[in-house]
């Protein structure tokens, strides 16, 4: 049986004592890092099922650790944080965070959340092959092959791996270097929604969060 890797990155020691061995008992397999450094070494290296990162470490802030994970990874992320405040939460999510919780944390609401991220992620997988695939580069939409622009290609595999997620119009504008403005990529998705019969009004798959960005709901 698979034993949920989870890596902690913390470096308040008794905030991390107290989740290593919480989660530990709970059968996850834990490993505690205390830097930014390490963390990033570490994911580099070794697979892991999911993240929960501080955004107050010692070298670089959690954000910079964030941004640099989602260039390598979809990994689940979990952000716990003394920051409470409106902009440190919408940050996190424009970088790629799943979650967020605001210190002190209860440990059994945590665990909770771990299984939601877990579960969430087996079903998207499971889900793609069902409905979504990408071969090379071409993308199948049940079954079939969708005739994507080069452009369109990168923002729906962008979108496909977080699928169920919402991704910033401003992450996808800088990861496309090839879109030099937000109405360029809004008329890129009404093109792709067409391509897979969505209606913009009533979309059943690429969908609209107004003022924020996209998501790829399957």
């Amino acid at each position: 049986m698979h034993k949920i890797k989870i890596l902690l990155i913390e470096d308040d020691e008794l905030a991390c004592e107290l989740i290593y061995n919480f989660l530990t008992e709970c059968s996850f397999e834990v490993t505690p890092l205390f830097t930014a450094t390490d963390g990033i070494s570490y994911i580099r290296n070794n697979p892991v099922d999911i993240v929960i990162l501080d955004l107050n470490l010692p070298d670089f802030d959690g954000f910079e650790v964030l941004k640099h994970i989602r260039q390598h990874s979809t990994v689940p992320i979990i952000i716990t944080s003394a920051y409470s405040d409106t902009q440190s939460k919408l940050f996190a999510f424009k970088f790629g965070a799943n979650d967020y919780m605001v210190k002190p944390i209860d440990l059994k609401e945590l665990e909770a959340r771990i299984w939601v991220q877990l579960n969430k992620n087996n079903n998207i997988q499971n889900t793609h092959k069902e409905l979504f695939s990408r071969k090379g580069d071409t993308i199948y939409f049940e079954g079939k092959a969708l005739y994507l622009t080069a452009i369109e290609f990168e923002i729906f595999s962008i979108l496909l791996d977080n699928a169920n997620q919402t991704v910033h119009r401003d992450t996808l504008v800088e990861q496309l270097s090839s879109i030099s403005s937000h109405r360029s990529l809004d008329n890129h998705i009404k093109n792709i929604r067409k391509k897979i019969g969505d209606s913009g009004n009533k979309a059943k798959y690429l969908k609209t969060e107004y003022g924020i960005g996209y998501s790829l709901t399957i």
